[in-house]
């Protein structure tokens, strides 16, 4: 699943609304609909500005496999 995938089930899981997110975190509500649906990048800044308003941790978003990580 992508990370905009995780964050859109996160906000429909918690019975939240777009529109809310989207003004919390600076975000017009075309834009973060466009995120939301994979027609515009989730950038960095984007998802932290996202987790600001969330007030959860990136890391409930992403995750670090091992055996995605480059070999050493």
């Amino acid at each position: 699943m992508k990370v905009y995938e995780k964050v859109k089930a996160y906000i429909n899981t918690n019975g939240l609304k777009q529109a809310a997110v989207a003004g919390k975190s600076g975000f017009s509500a075309v834009t973060f609909n466009a995120i939301m649906n994979g027609r515009r990048k989730l950038y960095a800044d984007d998802l932290r500005a996202i987790c600001l308003a969330l007030n959860v941790n990136p890391e409930v978003f992403i995750s670090v496999e091992e055996e995605n990580l480059p070999k050493r």
